[in-house]
């Protein structure tokens, strides 16, 4: 019986591999339309603001704020079994587009609507693709 491909590892093809490569290297990367200059997120191949499909790859700064959360205590979809609770999460990017993503390195307590956020990158097992998820800032000393 062929092995079912992990339910967490995205589906990459020719347009999103400019996305995952990037999140590989440590930058998160969002699209911007050039008729109407609006960033968006997910990626897409036009825009959804006026339906343009000159949209280009921009780096985005990695800054976000929390929008909104759920802790998951139970998912029992292969790898997220062994990473429960865990706290799947929308963030506000600080160039506008929503996205959706998943908090580490912050207690369930320290979380606040608003709070200031920054990617980080999960590296994906035995050669996986890399997520970018995001984390309270590191303090700036």
């Amino acid at each position: 019986m062929a092995r079912r491909p992990d339910a967490a590892t995205p589906d990459i093809d020719a347009f999103t591999r400019t996305y995952w490569d990037a999140a590989a290297e440590g930058r998160l990367l969002i699209r911007q339309c050039a008729a109407c200059a609006q960033p968006h997120h997910y990626p897409r191949e036009f825009c959804p603001y006026c339906w343009s499909e000159d949209v280009t790859w921009h780096p985005a700064s990695g800054r976000a704020t929390l929008y909104t959360w759920s802790v998951v205590h139970r998912n029992d979809l292969p790898p997220f079994g062994e990473r429960v609770p865990y706290v799947a999460a929308v963030v506000d990017l600080a160039e506008g587009p929503r996205m959706m993503t998943e908090i580490v390195g912050c207690q369930e307590d320290e979380l606040r609507i608003g709070m200031e956020l920054e990617v980080t990158f999960r590296p994906g097992a035995e050669g996986g693709v890399t997520v970018p998820v995001f984390t309270p800032p590191r303090d700036a000393d």
